[in-house]
């Protein structure tokens, strides 16, 4: 059996696991405000990651317009924040 860093170790398990939506989703919220600036991430209740759909979700409606109208900005910025392709779609609730 090969060697693996416990990093490398950790990144199969990850792969392979329901708990990397999860881990992702946390990723993404710890930089959700670097991402997507002060006044987004205040008014921001929850973050989550299903397969490859990023789920948003506040009360505020005009925040919830505005984010309607930059899925596409925000998907790019979340897979750059992660540094791999992981959200295919932004959900706004």
């Amino acid at each position: 059996m090969g060697e693996y860093s416990i990093g490398d170790a950790m990144k199969k398990f990850l792969e392979s696991s329901r708990l990397r939506g999860d881990i992702q989703a946390l990723q993404i919220g710890d930089a959700w405000e670097a991402i997507m600036g002060k006044t987004v991430a205040r008014y921001t209740d929850k973050i989550q990651i299903i397969g490859d759909k990023l789920l948003i979700t506040t009360q505020v409606a005009p925040l919830k317009n505005e984010l309607k109208f930059q899925k596409e900005k925000i998907k790019q910025r979340v897979n750059e924040a992660l540094g791999q392709k992981i959200v295919n779609e932004v959900i706004i609730q």
